[in-house]
């Protein structure tokens, strides 16, 4: 039997309250439902809420757990957390606030969204999503990624907002990238399955993901897409999802078009979906990684993610940078 995740109620614990709750985890001989043509039954709404950090922080070494007291230290810090009412902590920003103390915003210049934005979070006694390499961290760069690397930053440095190509896709509305893995902010999936496809719906950007499950011919090598194109089966009660044919524009980097997702999906217990996310991405990193996360099952509702229709901000950006060139041509600091 694994433990238990434990589940933080932010607004309540905002109010001073502590409410926890545990999601039980199945046992080793857990028996999936069917669905009306014989497949694993996936279907449903599936939360991303665990604060666990994507690498390991150097401090645990090759520890793939947390003791018992840490995760009574996790459960108190972040209750002190949430009862400041603070700016927003996005993603691992939780897991980093309560072993490092710093809980400020990641966003120092004009701040962030408060607390109550964001979905209850969860405790997983996991020290990070990163399962192989051992040690809980992405592969290496590569030579060529690094040196890539550094001229984004000195480039993003000195062309902040020339023009609304320099800011990033997610700021722009257009894509956030399959699969979108990131916890506590619009992450929640729905699973919907008929006998031949799988569809994938996570409402950032509207990204809608039909997998077809039968024999289908892959896409020929000189037709990309922004999310790439996928191709699904069955490897027992394991739903496999193999994707490639992505397009540089989707995600500017190195060989982009040589990257390579598989991806692993499996219902553990009524509450739980495990989901393996193996990489290939030789532009950028020396080998292989592989992520898990525990999805867990959800009655919230998914809402739309209306980002074009309200995207002021990108307005603002680019008539603050044209500001900023006029004061500078006039001498103004």
């Amino acid at each position: 039997m694994k433990k238990p995740i434990k589940r933080l109620n932010w607004a309540v614990l905002g109010l001073g309250v502590c409410i926890l709750g545990t999601v039980s985890f199945a046992a080793e001989d857990y028996s999936v439902a069917r669905t009306i043509d014989g497949q694993p039954d996936l279907q449903g709404v599936w939360a991303n809420n665990a604060i666990t950090p994507i690498e390991r922080p150097v401090t645990f070494g090759n520890r793939e757990l947390l003791t018992d007291d840490e995760m009574q230290f996790l459960e108190r810090r972040m209750a002190e957390i949430a009862e400041k009412g603070g700016d927003a902590l996005f993603g691992e920003s939780v897991f980093e606030a309560v072993f490092s103390g710093n809980e400020s915003s990641r966003d120092t210049a004009t701040g962030n969204y408060d607390q109550q934005w964001m979905a209850d979070r969860t405790l997983q006694n996991r020290t990070s999503q990163i399962v192989d390499p051992p040690n809980g961290r992405y592969p290496p760069l590569t030579a060529a990624a690094e040196k890539h690397a550094a001229e984004r930053v000195i480039y993003r440095r000195d062309h902040p907002a020339d023009s609304w190509l320099d800011r990033s896709l997610s700021e722009r509305c257009v894509n956030r990238g399959v699969p979108n893995l990131r916890a506590g902010y619009n992450s929640y999936w729905q699973i919907v399955q008929t006998k031949d496809y799988v569809v994938i719906i996570q409402e950032m950007f509207h990204d809608v993901r039909v997998i077809p499950l039968t024999d289908m011919p892959a896409l020929y090598e000189d037709i990309r897409l922004w999310n790439g194109s996928s191709r699904g089966y069955w490897d027992g009660d394991t739903l496999v999802v193999d994707t490639r044919n992505f397009s540089e524009r989707s995600n500017p980097g190195l060989n982009t078009v040589a990257r390579v997702y598989q991806e692993r999906i499996s219902r553990i217990s009524d509450a739980e979906l495990e989901y393996d996310f193996i990489v290939s991405d030789p532009g950028t990193y020396t080998g292989k990684y592989t992520r898990r996360v525990i999805f867990e099952d959800s009655d919230d509702s998914i809402y739309e993610y209306a980002c074009h229709e309200g995207n002021y901000g990108m307005r603002n950006i680019l008539s603050g940078h044209r500001a900023e060139e006029v004061r500078a041509r006039a001498g103004i600091k």
